[in-house]
């Protein structure tokens, strides 16, 4: 059988989220940042920056350690920011590679009084590295830039113009949007921001929740213009075009023909959503949604039917030979910490928008898995009990159903009656075995899109257990299998074969 690539693309115990995907000298990089399997706070890892020949992105390697973030003074002399969020690499016109970075602190839940530092630089000759400090982004006089929210770099070279694009935005109850609630919430959380961002007199002046952008000098680290604010944060957009989708975070540029697209995660937080300008600096408009990690949106699903527990989003897009594909991340492990990068074939059409597209198994294969051998759970695209949560980590444990991984490796766990377990696609040829690996006190129904195919008794939720039922299927379809039974079911894999 060939070699295929699979949803996540990179190996099952990789945790690498926030991909910016790059075609540099035939080889597509994802510059993310790297999670801990089953981790409790998000970022804690060095860099490690995979890539893969554009002729094959079947296969995927790392050289090892791309960035030691020891390497950063404010890392290893002050202690004050261990962790290294959602990065962007972009090559000066010196043929350098920089790498830019916002460190930020780190807590038991994620967030810290040092919650975002200021954006850091690295440089390298090659474009995974290794790494070595390069500075700090600065104003002229050389104090540290600090105007906006320094969160979530990415940076373009614009025909040799280098531009940066950040930001951040809080997140308001829609119940808030307006009145006497409004102005007690904005109160609220300007004292919650000062003490997050540490926010200087001029940020509070100037306000700092959105998406901007500055150019910096060849340096690539010295700002040689005014912010100029692109997007509205969530409290900017009632009333507006971007009501429902303001900047939340993930700031991702691309330029397309003439075209600037800005990818971004939107206030719901699940989605990458797109903005276009035929300028750098303004007058972008709201281009509609690209994928959400719970497929929200899509023909018209309600956040309540996600087909998977949703969380926060982070990637951009990339053309490689012809084809555009969206980079983004799911959640696993029940907590919002080990996430893990994932992308989809796009259409970019001749008006220039994007359609929203679905969550698949097969992502970067260039079509439909083969069913043939074996695979393993974890590589499902819908998981549902029909009441997944928003940001997994809020939910105990044996409530709702989610990728983990026990000794003998990757697997979906918490498994209860009800719960759908989606694949999609495979391409079958007819006449087949189908057999299933699980811990289980139940039956799984096994369907072909909407064909039920048969049914297979698990006896025992203490030892894995094989089961067989042979199939007869023609064509591309979604392989779904429902579960009903007893409470807290495994299942670690599926073959086809006889």
């Amino acid at each position: 059988m060939k070699e295929q690539v699979f949803n996540p693309y990179l190996p099952p115990e990789v945790c690498v989220p926030d991909g910016e995907p790059h075609v540099f000298g035939g080889r597509l990089y994802v510059f993310g940042s790297h999670d801990a399997l089953g981790g409790n706070r998000f970022c804690t890892e060095n860099y490690k920056f995979y890539s893969a020949p554009v002729e094959d992105l079947t296969d995927w390697s790392v050289s090892g350690v791309s960035y030691d973030k020891t390497l950063d003074p404010e890392v290893s002399e002050t202690g004050k920011y261990p962790d290294l969020y959602a990065p962007d690499v972009v090559q000066g016109n010196d043929g350098k590679y920089y790498l830019y970075y916002a460190p930020s602190g780190g807590s038991a839940n994620g967030f810290s009084h040092a919650f975002t530092g200021h954006i850091h630089v690295a440089v390298a000759d090659a474009p995974d590295g290794p790494y070595r400090y390069h500075g700090c982004v600065c104003n002229p006089d050389g104090t540290p830039f600090q105007r906006g929210l320094t969160f979530d770099p990415s940076v373009i070279n614009d025909g040799g113009t280098i531009r940066m694009y950040y930001g951040w935005g809080f997140l308001f109850p829609r119940a808030c949007k307006k009145g006497l609630l409004f102005h007690l919430q904005s109160a609220i959380m300007d004292r919650v921001g000062s003490h997050m961002f540490d926010l200087s007199d001029r940020q509070r002046r100037e306000g700092y929740l959105g998406a901007y952008t500055v150019t910096l000098a060849d340096d690539m680290l010295t700002v040689t213009s005014e912010p100029a604010k692109i997007l509205p944060g969530q409290k900017e957009s009632f009333g507006s075009q971007w009501e429902g989708h303001a900047f939340f975070e993930a700031s991702s540029i691309r330029k397309i023909g003439d075209t600037y697209y800005f990818v971004y995660s939107s206030e719901a937080q699940h989605e990458l959503c797109y903005a276009t300008s035929r300028y750098p600096d303004r007058g972008f408009t709201y281009g509609g949604v690209i994928i959400s990690n719970g497929d929200i949106g899509l023909n018209g699903r309600k956040p309540r039917d996600r087909l998977a527990a949703t969380g926060n989003n982070h990637g951009g897009i990339v053309c490689v030979k012809g084809q555009w594909y969206v980079f983004y991340h799911r959640h696993t492990h029940l907590t919002q910490y080990s996430r893990q990068g994932c992308a989809e074939k796009i259409q970019i059409r001749h008006d220039g928008s994007i359609p929203q597209v679905e969550m698949t198994s097969c992502g970067l294969n260039g079509g439909p898995l083969i069913a043939e051998g074996a695979y393993n759970a974890a590589i499902c695209c819908n998981l549902t009990n029909g009441r997944m949560p928003h940001t997994g980590g809020l939910r105990r444990k044996g409530t709702v159903p989610y990728v983990s991984h026990d000794e003998t490796g990757p697997c979906i766990a918490d498994i209860t009656s009800g719960t759908l377990i989606g694949y999609k696609y495979f391409a079958f040829t007819g006449k087949t075995v189908l057999t299933l690996a699980a811990k289980a006190s139940g039956e799984f129904e096994v369907w072909a899109d909407d064909g039920l195919l048969g049914r297979l008794e698990f006896s025992s939720r203490e030892k894995w257990e094989k089961r067989q039922l042979p199939i007869f299927v023609r064509g591309t379809k979604a392989l779904y299998l429902k579960y009903s039974g007893k409470a807290g079911a495994m299942l670690r894999s599926f073959s086809f074969g006889w």
